[in-house]
């Protein structure tokens, strides 16, 4: 009955370490992208009105894609966002910040006039570790969603947009 028990446990502690490396696969970093890239950078804009925004753009420009490969996602700086693909040569990623957002928030003493206020996000964990000036691609190929880790991304000058004034 002991050895039976053994047995049993060595099969399950297989079967769970198992389920967990096909988990870490699924996030597997290829070694080649497959489609050429330009310098990758990033820069910080603020919008010149209160509650117009603030935020993070990431540049990815094209040089070329023979193969017709379309990004999809990227990851930076604990974030993630769908990729926008803008004048055929260059993916953008427009990640908001909390600063300078419109805020309309209602703050009373009566509990049900707050009932539509937004629910705060929860950051998500990455699955990726990664430093500032690092960012991992999300792609298809077939019916597979591949993953590629860029480094070295530069950071440009802030770009801070003027108010709108009336003449």
């Amino acid at each position: 009955m002991q050895l039976f028990k053994k047995i049993i446990a060595l099969v399950l502690m297989a079967f769970v370490m198992t389920s967990f490396s096909q988990c870490a696969s699924t996030y597997k970093l290829q070694k080649e992208l497959p489609l050429e890239i330009g310098a990758v950078y990033y820069q910080h804009w603020v919008a010149g009105v209160q509650g117009g925004g603030s935020g993070v753009n990431l540049f990815i420009p094209i040089m070329a894609n023979t193969n017709d490969i379309q990004l999809d996602s990227v990851y930076f700086q604990g974030k993630q966002v769908k990729l926008e693909f803008k004048n055929n040569s260059i993916y953008v990623g427009r990640f908001a910040s909390k600063v300078n957002q419109k805020q309309d928030i209602i703050m009373s003493s009566e509990t049900i006039e707050e009932y539509n206020n937004p629910i705060p996000e929860i950051p998500k964990k990455l699955p990726f570790e990664l430093k500032d000036n690092e960012c991992v691609v999300s792609y298809q190929e077939g019916n597979r969603t591949l993953y590629y880790k860029i480094s070295k991304i530069t950071k440009k000058e802030s770009a801070r947009y003027p108010s709108v004034r009336p003449n």
